[in-house]
């Protein structure tokens, strides 16, 4: 049932960026969160750090860019939310590899990592429920995908304004950003977050 596949995906996966990183929206929890301005950057990425593991790399990410939204293609036809969930960036990653070489981390927006952590999320849980109930369990057509821009943050690569080529069920061929950025380190890649233009 897709509403029950919905929740599932939304309950456990995570977040990051959308299709750009002004694109942040809040809804983690809720209530507000409550920033500390004062505290400096260092201090509070520490915080954020504390009680996550460290990770070597993006644990999961695919060989080829090709090969991931591939998979994801075959995912969301089989309603594989499990599948999916492994595909996106986790809080780790984000903690340890994305956040520190962000623009959004350093002035003049210097955002401290909950605060973002917790706006991107809302984005992402937004993309999933939009792609569960409009795309899950449905023949995609998938021929093939391209990124229009791509940048370097520091030891990330990351890849945007990205659309998947498929045929419908018309026979029609058609243009689709069904996930936000992607992200390369270290040979890898894996979605930043699901933020799609479904809505």
């Amino acid at each position: 049932m897709r509403v029950a596949g919905a929740v599932f995906l939304i309950a456990g996966v995570v977040l990051s960026a959308g299709c750009t990183d002004r694109e942040v929206r809040a809804s983690e929890h809720s209530g507000p969160t409550v920033v500390d301005s004062a505290v400096p950057i260092e201090v509070a990425l520490g915080r954020f750090r504390s009680e996550l593991p460290t990770p070597q790399g993006l644990t999961g990410g695919f060989g080829t860019r090709e090969e991931l939204v591939r998979r994801f293609a075959q995912a969301l036809e089989a309603s594989d939310t499990a599948a999916l969930r492994r595909m996106v960036m986790g809080k780790a990653e984000f903690a340890w590899l994305y956040y520190p070489s962000s623009p959004l981390s350093q002035p003049p927006y210097a955002l401290p990592p909950d605060l973002l952590w917790f706006q991107m999320r809302g984005q992402t849980e937004k993309g999933a429920s939009l792609l569960l109930a409009e795309r899950a369990g449905t023949t995609l057509g998938y021929l093939g995908h391209a990124c229009a821009s791509q940048r370097e943050e520091g030891a990330n690569r990351l890849y945007g304004h990205c659309v998947i080529r498929r045929v419908t069920a018309t026979g029609d061929t058609v243009g689709e950003r069904l996930f936000g950025l992607v992200i390369e380190r270290g040979g890898l890649y894996k979605f930043v977050s699901y933020a799609n233009k479904l809505d």
